[in-house]
């Protein structure tokens, strides 16, 4: 085994090329056709395209700027922007203008690269209030607009030997990347990562990665979040062959092309491709319906220990005659799903592991590059409703007022140009607060509870964690997204939108009307039977923390509205005051 001797993000294309050289090492479907860099063609683009930096006169330190959903091109930018000593900016594809504005100026970024018009429009509209952005290069061909590849004529107009230069001149504790965080509340902060950082984190998590170079995966997370971008290095790491996918709506047929032994995703995207297979499900009739609902009674039952034979064999059972289909629909060949970012049912994880599919939880933010907690089924490492333990080199304690906090090399070097903010957050004793509730298990697991500035107190004083019960209520086939509020108000209530695909047949099977929207959501009887939804989540709550009124949403949340981040968690603020009148009515009305 060669050793392992890199110090820069920049050296892992390289580390591939000496231990597990692939043919496919990254790949994107063009025009309808597959097309993939081998490891020894990324290595040479990325330099070119270093060598075509330089000619245009970034310098080490400079910023660059990358804004384009996930394929091959993202992935050789950002090596060459490392490889030129440059920093690289990736800028969500779904930031509004406003976003894009403030994180080119703020970054002072010199080069955009952008993937599609729309992009490209908001970069252009943005560089108005940022001079030092001067180069705009479009990833698709735009007419009228610079293409990404006449960068390669000017790779030798860089002066001879400059680019070793480079290369040889930046640290592993030297900057790598700003990430500018979406957050659910206030403008962009810019998190600073060092190549440490990262490369740390990937050399931690490499124990967890259960597969090795004769692996796939399929990357289609935004590669604009650290999450999805440190996996794109730890699958370099490990020699797996990264298959780009930028559109989601595709996304099913390019998983069963691809085949991936190995893929990330958010609870929302696993929300919704279980909404799917369920709604499968239910079009079954007679005894392959009984047998569909059968298996998934097993699988909520599903444990990692304390299981009996007679359930085990049921379980293979399952697995032959109902969850071979599943795991179809995901390729075939899957070993492990890594789900991060939000929290996850811990009822969705038990059925897809039972189904076969491991799913595998993890716990991180930006400012931590970002695993700090990730489950590990080979070796004993799964429990449900847990993160995980703690990766190798990583801290983690829980302060008196039950915060999570965390120290180790992949804790950020800081909010860039925001030193009031990093102090906020970073201690003397460099121990990372994360704002996030939490407790640690007697085996050494982390369970989150809450997010601290996302717990509430009711007008009667009591204490109430909303994204638990919301944990809790979407795990109903009637709910579809939720949010809990009740802030100085005397009681929790909740805003939902349903899952209006299952609704519709519910409907149907009840002789109820369903014409649109907004007539089903007014219909007595549908809003009377959500109640009885929320009731049963009520039996275990406490009756401070119990959901008493809901408000029932014609439309989901979603990015565009503000509603969601880019990683598809609520933006609390926004939706109460999107629909301040409405929960004033209910409050005032109970």
């Amino acid at each position: 085994m060669i050793p392992m001797e890199i110090h820069r993000l920049f050296e892992i294309p390289e580390l591939q090329l000496r231990r597990y050289p692939q043919r496919e090492s990254i790949v994107t479907k063009e025009n309808g056709a597959w097309k993939a860099y081998s490891t020894e063609e990324l290595i040479a683009t990325a330099d070119r395209l270093a060598n075509a930096l330089i000619a245009l006169g970034i310098q080490p330190g400079d910023r660059v700027a990358i804004a384009s959903g996930n394929r091959s091109e993202w992935c050789l930018m950002d090596q060459a922007i490392l490889r030129a000593g440059a920093i690289s900016v990736p800028i969500y594809t779904t930031s509004s203008v406003e976003d894009y504005g403030y994180v080119l100026q703020h970054s002072e970024a010199r080069i955009c690269f952008c993937s599609n018009p729309e992009i490209l429009a908001k970069a252009r509209a943005a560089q108005k209030a940022s001079p030092p952005l001067q180069h705009l290069f479009a990833f698709d061909r735009i007419e009228g607009e610079r293409h990404w590849t006449e960068l390669f004529a000017l790779a030798d107009q860089a002066p001879a030997g400059e680019l070793q230069q480079r290369k040889e001149g930046v640290k592993r504790t030297d900057l790598a990347t700003i990430i500018y965080t979406s957050g659910t509340t206030g403008r962009p902060k810019g998190v600073m990562l060092s190549h440490d950082n990262i490369l740390s984190n990937v050399e931690a998590s490499a124990e967890r990665l259960p597969v090795d170079h004769n692996a796939r995966c399929i990357s289609f997370l935004p590669l604009s979040h650290i999450y999805e971008r440190m996996l794109m290095y730890l699958y370099m790491h490990a020699g797996v062959s990264i298959h780009f996918q930028e559109s989601m709506d595709d996304l099913g047929d390019r998983i069963r092309e691809v085949r991936p032994d190995v893929f990330t995703a958010v609870p929302r995207v696993l929300e919704k491709v279980y909404a799917r297979i369920m709604a499968k499900g239910e079009e079954l009739t007679g005894m392959k319906r009984k047998l569909f609902f059968w298996a998934l009674e097993l699988g909520e039952r599903y444990d990692v220990h304390g299981r009996s034979p007679w359930y085990d064999l049921q379980l293979a059972l399952a697995r032959k005659l109902i969850f071979s289909k599943w795991q179809a629909a995901l390729g075939g060949k899957v070993r492990c799903v890594a789900s991060g970012s939000a929290a996850l049912q811990p009822r969705l994880a038990r059925i897809f592991n039972a189904a076969g599919i491991p799913l595998m939880e993890g716990y991180g933010l930006t400012e931590t590059s970002p695993v700090v907690t990730v489950s590990d089924a080979r070796h004993d490492g799964l429990r449900f409703g847990c993160v995980g333990r703690p990766i190798k080199g990583v801290q983690v304690r829980i302060a008196e007022d039950g915060e999570i906090l965390v120290k180790g090399p992949n804790v950020m070097m800081g909010y860039y140009l925001e030193p009031e903010l990093t102090r906020g957050v970073l201690d003397a004793d460099g121990w990372f607060h994360t704002g996030d509730i939490g407790e640690i298990t007697g085996e050494g697991f982390l369970r989150i509870t809450d997010r601290k500035k996302e717990i509430f107190k009711t007008s009667g004083g009591k204490y109430v964690a909303p994204q638990a019960i919301e944990n809790k209520l979407k795990a109903s086939r009637f709910i579809e997204q939720v949010m809990v509020i009740g802030e100085n108000r005397r009681f929790p209530a909740a805003l939902i939108v349903p899952n209006f695909e299952f609704l519709k047949d519910y409907c149907a099977l009840k002789g109820i009307p369903f014409t649109d929207r907004d007539q089903v959501i007014a219909d007595k009887r549908i809003a009377d039977r959500y109640m009885r939804e929320v009731d049963k989540v009520n039996e275990g709550l406490g009756n401070w923390e119990q959901v008493k009124k809901i408000i029932l949403l014609p439309r989901e949340f979603t990015i565009d509205a503000g509603e969601l981040t880019p990683t598809l968690k609520l933006k609390r603020k926004p939706i109460t005051q999107r629909y301040a009148d409405r929960i004033e009515a209910l409050y005032e009305g109970h």
